[in-house]
């Protein structure tokens, strides 16, 4: 029954008849008359039929629950009951008193396992007698009958309604229907099994969801895991209020468990798997165990690179002229429907036109950046890159190696998909690297000159908050970093990775095999990855060689010599840096590497704006003396002569 039809004139007229004739029982009881059962039938109100038909009430519950209404509608009502009752102390109505005046009564209707007690429509009053304690309908089940739906206050907080369903892929658009299908092979009789949808993105799980019970006309609530009420009484109290509005309303309910802490809800989560009776939905990252009730899982997987194109175009409109453009947005970010959606739109607002190419194209990127970083910003640093090439000095043949890295992270698109790569195989399309060398050599910066020059966000990853000690944590701390990183193709950085990744020991008992499997899963990990992993170490010799033959870059940062020094030296200043009389050939004896010049360069800049004078010599030799100090080193007179 549609809410346009609850307010309806037959409604509230036939309600109005019910009553009088519930009433006409009532003054019948207080003038002594018997009572006589009627053989005419009579006209039952549309919404009351419906609610006697829903939940099997006989005729006599139907005018119990009629008295117990009017009680409500009706001011004749309480001096009615107080005459029947032939006592002005109770003005309500009582079991014994509907025993006594409504038609075809019966003692079962009375029981906690008959449809009143059972679905709550009736409440019963306090008091040493059952028969002779007031009752009063349930104040939920009292606007359901003059026509008004609406969620039990009591679920508040608790079960919430969902919006639209976005637009699915066809894939997903199919995972709905085979849900819809396998419910609707279920007879009324039977008990519908628990759906569980798994798999990495919660929006595209929650739309199938919604599809999937639209199409059976079910309305989808949303709750929690964590929302479950722990105690028995509230948790029986909730089920059966859940399981009466599902009953009413048409709803089903989704119950996302991907951010619950199990060891804390698991009962009430699991109770409530078990017991519950109306349609329910499962989401999870993992998939839940199998326990007494059969869990029907279904896995959901990302849209392909092509359904997410065509999904681009249905939303962006005429794209052709961006075909190659969109393409490579299309390879960068792997988005769920639900995120293409949201970027089509907020580009829509901005008003910014498609055939103004490269400011549409360049918005597009940004936002799904944008869009793709919540997820990865709990689990690591991202880095503001403004580092560029002109910043990194290097040997030729390792720049070399990075400008490799940066055309195959450009032309990923092109290679894997329109030349066909990625349908030979999707292992080893992932782009992993290795940057060795000791600190301050420029790892990090040339990761950071990677991320400018690609417009990526980069993220550095502390594997201190990684690795565990206990069995299975650290493969489930990296796969979150990864999938959380899937969606926007961000550039990762592991730091100081030989703390994870040392050499494989032979396996003499069971933490030498699980450091095993925790280097051939990230390796598993970097080859499906599709962005760039980056790894770094200061001992690329303590990696087995095995695991370096599975990366794809490896690139060696050495200590810089005198030349490479002066070259930094010269770039370290910015221009707006006023300095006098500075000789990067003198700066450059200095045996350190970039990450301490740079520290030294800062430093002798602090001192000069302190006494307001340019960077000097004077203020560069200080800064030096102040580096070696904290690198525990000498500082030789070799280095230094002729500075002052």
């Amino acid at each position: 029954m549609t809410d346009s039809n609850w307010h309806s004139l037959p409604n509230q007229q036939t309600l109005i008849l019910a009553l009088t004739r519930i009433k006409d029982a009532l003054r019948a009881a207080s003038n002594g008359q018997t009572r006589s059962e009627t053989t005419e039938p009579f006209i039952v109100p549309p919404v009351l039929e419906q609610l006697c038909e829903t939940f099997g009430l006989s005729s006599f519950e139907q005018d119990l629950l009629l008295l117990c209404a009017g009680m409500e509608l009706d001011g004749e009502f309480p001096l009615l009951c107080a005459e029947a009752h032939g006592d002005p102390q109770k003005p309500y109505p009582t079991f014994s008193l509907a025993l006594n005046i409504l038609d075809r009564p019966h003692w079962s209707a009375l029981t906690p396992n008959a449809p009143l007690r059972r679905w709550r429509l009736l409440e019963v009053g306090g008091g040493a007698v059952l028969t002779l304690s007031p009752i009063r309908i349930d104040e939920r089940i009292l606007h359901y009958l003059i026509g008004i739906q609406h969620l039990d206050e009591r679920l508040f907080g608790i079960v919430e309604s969902l919006g639209e369903a976005s637009l699915l892929v066809p894939s997903h658009q199919q995972l709905a229907l085979k849900i819809a299908q396998t419910w609707s092979n279920f007879s009324e009789e039977s008990q519908l099994p628990v759906v569980q949808l798994s798999g990495e993105d919660m929006a595209t799980r929650q739309a199938i969801a919604q599809v999937a019970c639209q199409q059976l006309d079910l309305e989808l609530y949303h709750s929690d895991g964590d929302r479950i009420p722990s105690t028995t009484a509230e948790f029986n109290l909730m089920l059966k209020l859940w399981e009466r509005e599902s009953v009413l309303g048409g709803y089903a309910l989704l119950l996302d468990c991907e951010q619950v802490e199990m060891s804390r809800h698991g009962d009430g989560i699991w109770q409530l798997i078990e017991r519950i009776g109306s349609p329910l939905i499962i989401t999870v990252r993992d998939r839940l165990p199998q326990r007494t009730r059969p869990l029907l899982n279904f896995e959901v997987t990302r849209p392909s690179a092509a359904e997410q194109y065509q999904y681009w175009e249905e939303h962006l409109g005429d794209v052709t002229h961006l075909n190659g453009h969109l393409q490579r947005v299309t390879a960068q970010f792997n988005l769920p429907s639900p995120a293409i959606l949201s970027v089509c739109t907020t580009t829509a607002s901005q008003g910014i036109s498609p055939h103004d190419t490269e400011t549409f194209i360049d918005h597009l990127w940004d936002t799904c950046r944008v869009l793709a970083r919540p997820r990865m910003e709990d689990m690591a640093q991202r880095i503001e890159v403004k580092a560029t090439w002109a910043d990194l000095v290097l040997p030729e043949a390792q720049m070399q190696v990075l400008e490799t890295m940066a055309a195959h992270l450009r032309q990923r698109s092109q290679v894997y998909e329109n030349w066909g790569f990625s349908q030979k195989s999707d292992r080893g399309l992932g782009i992993s690297a290795l940057f060795a060398g000791p600190s301050g050599t420029g790892k990090t910066t040339a990761a950071e000159v990677l991320a400018q020059a690609l417009r990526l966000d980069l993220y550095k990853i502390d594997l201190s908050s990684v690795i565990s000690k206990y069995i299975g944590e650290t493969e489930k701390n990296l796969r979150r970093v990864f999938d959380a990183a899937e969606s926007g193709g961000a550039i990762l950085l592991f730091d100081e990775a030989d703390a994870l990744f040392g050499k494989r020991s032979e396996v003499k008992d069971s933490h030498d095999r699980h450091a095993n499997i925790e280097v051939s899963y990230l390796l598993q990990r970097m080859e499906a990855y599709r962005g760039l992993a980056i790894l770094t170490t200061n001992m690329k010799g303590a990696l087995d060689p095995a695991f370096l033959r599975r990366i794809r870059f490896v690139v060696q940062f050495p200590f810089p010599d005198a030349k490479q020094r002066a070259e930094i030296w010269r770039r370290i200043f910015p221009s707006e840096t006023p300095t006098d009389g500075l000789t990067v050939e003198k700066l450059a004896r200095l045996s350190v590497s970039g990450g301490n010049i740079r520290n030294i360069a800062l430093n002798a800049a602090f001192l000069a704006a302190d006494v307001g004078e340019p960077v000097m010599m004077k203020h560069l030799l200080a800064a030096a003396q102040s580096e070696y100090m904290k690198l525990e080193k000498p500082l030789m007179d070799s280095e230094v002569k002729g500075w002052v």
